[in-house]
């Protein structure tokens, strides 16, 4: 049964990362009653005729042209038809049900005046698997990606219903749902805000969290091989790093490494090892510091109002707020400094990755092949992974620094806070690449030690997980088969019956 999520107080990232693998969202009474209420002072507003930005004004550089009442319907429909520009590949089923979850998160905060059954019609796609085609591309901050998500409400756009494409208004009629006709500010209200960076950053955070996990136990199953001095890992000598990450990596490496008859036969062999074996606890903790600052930004932004305008007061006296907490600095700065974390668990992947197919230094045959007269093994397996840093390195520029000016020079200043959780979840894939690379030579190595020391049971029990998916290499197959393989098996929460989740 998929897991539920009440919605009463805001999402965490956690919780927005289990909506979009499937978890199930539904408002509390407290949250409907919030949004009712902020829609009653959207209808004030209007009925007053009080004059607020997106309810009877135009938007962007036409925020000062009047829309009357009998145009405010056709300005909200107007709003997604205009704004639906995104193009290129589609966003992943998990990515956009990511936003949505975000989206649904700020509607229920009861600042931003839609309607109970707009949000109810979002939730109604989320619990009937039917996830509207979003376009990646063509975003500098949040408004393409939702106006494409909110096309099928209007019966418009496109849907992938249980993964078969159909017709936005084809996706309503299975569900048996109406097709809304969009009120005052409702239209703005579905493409404003950062719901799409925060969605996506949450995803990211999901996918980081396993990642981490898996490179810890990779660079364990590698350092073992190479037969690493396990001193480096010492409790004392860590606990002088005043780091929360080095302590968490260093314990972590620890228990992976106990027992292990292979580095208990190799210790004192050399005073210590090549930095990207000895020093796994300050990077991958270094790293983990990072997230844990980056996880606590998203969280932030899931507790904030991000939309504009804001609608405060009573029915009697109701006020519209332009501001710009849309803009979402905070999250695209998180996501630049992420993006260059996980690069920098890439590059140190690769480079024990090159340690264990270098014969020079591993004392192993030679790219651990089966055969190396005829077989060439991991050798380009090695080409993958360095193309792979190779491109995070270029994809690490900062996006939040990026410039343009839009809408008439209205909006000439940009977060690209979108742009930089794209580009933060590329990264991540390749590395996890990268990480699955270094996971399937280290099980190779394994096989071909030259004695028959005991690995330690912790990575044993990871080697057997690796072995009961993908089989041992001998030039026999395509590698790259073996390659995603790995990789799917990065992309889930390390778990095994013999070594338990990691403690968080």
């Amino acid at each position: 049964m998929a897991q539920r999520i009440l919605l009463d107080r805001p999402l965490s990232w956690q919780e927005v990362g289990a909506v979009a693998e499937g978890a199930q969202l539904s408002l509390s009474q407290d949250a409907q009653l919030r949004i009712g209420a902020a829609r009653a002072l959207v209808e004030s507003l209007v009925a007053k005729g009080v004059r607020a930005y997106g309810v009877n004004t135009g938007v962007g550089a036409l925020c000062d042209v009047i829309v009357t009442r009998p145009q405010q319907q056709q300005l909200s429909r107007n709003i997604l038809m205009s704004h639906a520009v995104g193009v290129g590949p589609a966003l992943e089923a998990t990515e956009v049900r990511a936003i949505v979850a975000a989206a649904v998160n700020n509607f229920a905060h009861g600042y931003s005046g839609v309607r109970l059954a707009v949000v109810d019609q979002l939730l109604a796609l989320l619990a009937h698997d039917c996830v509207p085609e979003v376009p990646a591309a063509g975003s500098v901050g949040y408004l393409s990606h939702m106006a494409h998500i909110a096309l099928p409400l209007v019966g418009q756009g496109a849907a992938r219903l249980h993964g078969r494409l159909v017709a936005g208004g084809e996706a309503l009629q299975a569900l048996n749902l109406p097709a809304l006709v969009l009120e005052a500010k409702e239209g703005l209200s579905l493409v404003n805000g950062t719901p799409c960076a925060t969605g996506l950053a949450a995803i990211a955070l999901t996918r980081a969290q396993r990642l981490l996990d898996w490179a810890d136990v990779a660079a364990a199953m590698t350092v073992e091989n190479l037969h690493g001095q396990l001193a480096a890992f010492d409790a004392t000598a860590l606990g002088l790093r005043h780091s929360p990450g080095v302590a968490q990596v260093g314990e972590r490496l620890r228990e992976l490494l106990a027992g292990s008859e292979i580095l208990k036969r190799s210790a004192g062999r050399r005073t210590q090892d090549a930095l990207s074996l000895r020093a796994v606890p300050q990077v991958h903790g270094a790293v983990r510091d990072g997230f844990a600052q980056a996880a606590s930004v998203v969280d932030a932004e899931l507790a904030s109002v991000t939309d504009n305008p804001i609608v405060i007061g009573t029915p009697d006296e109701p006020r519209a707020l332009s501001e710009a907490n849309a803009v979402g600095t905070g999250l695209g700065l998180m996501a630049d400094s992420l993006a260059i974390a996980v690069a920098e668990i890439a590059a140190m992947s690769e480079r024990r990755l090159d340690r264990l197919v270098n014969p020079l230094v591993s004392g192993l045959p030679a790219f651990l092949a089966a055969d190396s007269g005829v077989g060439s093994g991991f050798m380009i397996a090695q080409y993958t992974a360095v193309s792979l840093v190779a491109d995070n390195r270029r994809l690490a520029a900062p996006a939040s620094l990026d410039g343009g000016i839009t809408s008439g020079l209205q909006e000439d200043h940009l977060g690209h806070a979108t742009p930089a959780a794209l580009k933060l979840l590329k990264i991540i894939g390749n590395t996890e690449f990268i990480v699955a690379i270094e996971l399937l030579a280290a099980a190779q190595a394994y096989e071909l030690q030259r004695d028959s020391a005991a690995r330690a049971p912790r990575t044993d029990a990871v080697y057997r997980r690796v072995r009961d998916a993908i089989a041992h290499y001998r030039d026999d197959r395509p590698l790259s088969a073996d390659i995603q393989s790995a990789r799917d098996l990065v992309r889930q929460p390390f778990a095994h019956p013999a070594a338990q989740p990691f403690a968080r």
